[in-house]
């Protein structure tokens, strides 16, 4: 086969799949036309030609054959073939009333000893109650087939034999019904796969949904925690250096220094957060890859722009911390950042922080405990944002975050992270 003859070919399926398209779109919108459509093509192949030639056999059979039927009027025979065919209209909407009434029709029409060639309306009504109609009912069609083929087995038996016949007819009818059910199964398969596919885009549109709500909640909790903790050092360290510059200008030189080292850290925070949003194609290819995200080994860098917004703070470590993964870490900074934030915030002359990470075995403890006024991280009787996104993203290890009143006076946060690798024994 040569490749015009398979271009050719293809051309034939896609002009054939467009055709059966518009159809199927043309029948849904008046599906009176196509029930018509084949009520007239029997009419024209099947029940003319014996209303011109007045009955099956026109003389031309054997002797036998013409004498083994009872040769009907016209109209007789065209009031038959109208209870045969007419009944055609409705074999999609109510297909069982119009296989019975067909099938009525059919036996008396071989009780008088005639034949007609629009019996094969019979077989249509078959076919089309194995399409549409309710499988529960087909047993008792296929008996009622099955006696009015015999009858007419019977009835032709001075021309062929009764088991040639039956074999004849049985085998019609049996391809009449297997073609109804091979059709139905096959739209069913195709409305389930349809069905699958519309399930699996509305599934598609919500997992990107729930996607796009989760990293909008993680890039606003990460803004929330670079933006209220530098601007909160911005606005200490400006207050500091605007009340320094008539008593020490050299302290006040300082704090304007620390306040541009501090926007510059928080400028390339904002940029290491906002560059996972871009698409890669945003950028020239090969560029500069963006920093890392922050870990424990800065908090000790935090610490130090917190002393030098005026706060005292008292940092030790405990375990092993070069082992624990970049998540960990990441979610022990931004807790520590949040917790002296809220400190630095609501911070009085001579406060001191005491800052505690400890690692022992499976599990991580983050303490902070300051000497100032027990101040909430939110409004009365209602949980701020900082406390919120703490405790978030302790929850992304299994743990929790307490906040309140410490005893000695101030206000502490501890937070508890399970280090226990997720899936392993515990």
């Amino acid at each position: 086969m040569t490749t015009d003859d398979i271009s050719g070919t293809g051309l034939l399926v896609a002009r054939l799949s467009r055709g059966g398209q518009r159809l199927k779109r043309a029948d849904r919108t008046h599906p009176w036309v196509l029930d018509t459509a084949v009520v007239v093509l029997v009419f024209l192949i099947f029940c003319l030609p014996e209303l011109l030639h007045g009955g099956v056999d026109d003389g031309d059979g054997p002797r036998r054959f013409r004498l083994a039927f009872t040769q009907l009027p016209v109209a007789g025979m065209l009031a038959l073939q109208a209870g045969l065919v007419l009944p055609l209209l409705w074999r999609r909407r109510k297909p069982v009333m119009a296989f019975a009434v067909i099938a009525a029709v059919f036996v008396v029409q071989w009780l008088l000893g005639a034949a007609l060639r629009a019996d094969v309306a019979l077989f249509v009504a078959l076919y089309s109650l194995a399409l549409h109609g309710r499988l529960r009912q087909l047993p008792w069609a296929c008996a009622a087939m099955a006696g009015a083929m015999v009858l007419v087995a019977v009835r032709a038996s001075p021309a062929v034999s009764v088991w040639d016949a039956l074999f004849f007819l049985l085998s019609t009818a049996t391809a009449a019904l297997a073609l109804g059910l091979v059709v139905r199964v096959r739209r069913a398969q195709l409305a389930g796969l349809r069905d699958r596919a519309a399930r699996l885009e509305i599934e598609r549109d919500q997992r990107s949904r729930l996607a796009t709500a989760t990293e909008r909640t993680r890039v606003a909790r990460e803004m929330h925690d670079i933006v209220g903790h530098n601007l909160s050092v911005i606005i200490t360290l400006a207050d500091a250096g605007a009340y320094a510059t008539d008593i020490a200008p050299e302290r006040g030189k300082e704090a304007l220094e620390l306040i541009g080292d501090t926007g510059r850290q928080a400028l390339g925070e904002l940029r290491r957060v906002l560059g996972v949003l871009r698409e890669a194609t945003d950028g020239p290819p090969g560029g500069p890859e963006l920093s890392p995200q922050p870990g424990i080994a800065d908090i000790g860098a935090l610490c130090a722009n917190v002393r030098a917004a005026g706060l005292e703070v008292v940092y030790r470590t405990s375990g092993d911390m070069d082992t624990l993964d970049s998540g960990v870490q990441l979610t022990v900074y931004r807790i520590v950042q949040e917790a002296l934030t809220n400190t630095l915030k609501h911070a009085v002359a001579d406060t001191r922080v005491h800052l505690a990470i400890l690692v022992e075995g499976a599990r991580l403890t983050v303490r902070v405990q300051d000497s100032g006024p027990a101040v909430p991280l939110g409004p009365p009787n209602e949980e701020g944002h900082g406390l919120v996104g703490m405790r978030e993203r302790a929850a992304l290890y299994g743990g929790a975050v307490s906040a309140g009143p410490a005893g000695g006076g101030g206000w502490s946060v501890e937070a508890v992270l399970d280090l226990t690798p997720q899936g392993g024994a515990g």
